[in-house]
């Protein structure tokens, strides 16, 4: 018979690994864990965001299907994970769009940091998807 599911071993069981796939052009970049979105993080931390500088960067790579990507930052160093959800404004962001943006430490070490409070300051000449227009996957260059 299988053990009982006590909310003890679940918060004792091991946190997912997640693997990426080697043969993808993003598989340098990791995702944070937990991933902290707009809804899960806590008013102090968000208070600590907004007290943090406007950054620009530029859109390494975004995929709406993921709810997720990477901007590198212009002022150099590593790439900054980016939640759809911390998304503002009307457009999808594509790879090459600059952005502005806070950085917000990521607990539990506040080691990393994510991008929120993302606009987009200057669009691809690409045609960009607004949020609403419905998605179909296939070959939408907003993924």
């Amino acid at each position: 018979m299988a053990e009982p599911r006590t909310p003890e071993k679940l918060l004792a069981a091991k946190p997912p690994v997640f693997h990426h796939n080697s043969h993808s052009p993003n598989a340098s970049l990791q995702l944070p864990s937990p991933i902290i979105t707009r809804r899960t993080r806590t008013a102090s931390t968000s208070a600590r965001a907004l007290e943090n500088p406007v950054v620009t960067g530029i859109v390494k790579s975004f995929s709406r299907t993921k709810g997720h990507g990477f901007i590198t930052p212009h002022a150099g160093g590593e790439d900054v994970f980016c939640h759809v959800s911390d998304i503002e404004g009307e457009y999808v962001p594509m790879p090459g769009d600059e952005v502005k943006y806070r950085l917000c430490a990521i607990p539990p070490k506040y080691e990393k940091h994510q991008a929120v409070h993302v606009q987009i300051s200057n669009l691809t000449p690409e045609v960009h998807h607004k949020w609403e227009e419905p998605f179909f996957g296939g070959s939408s260059p907003a993924k």
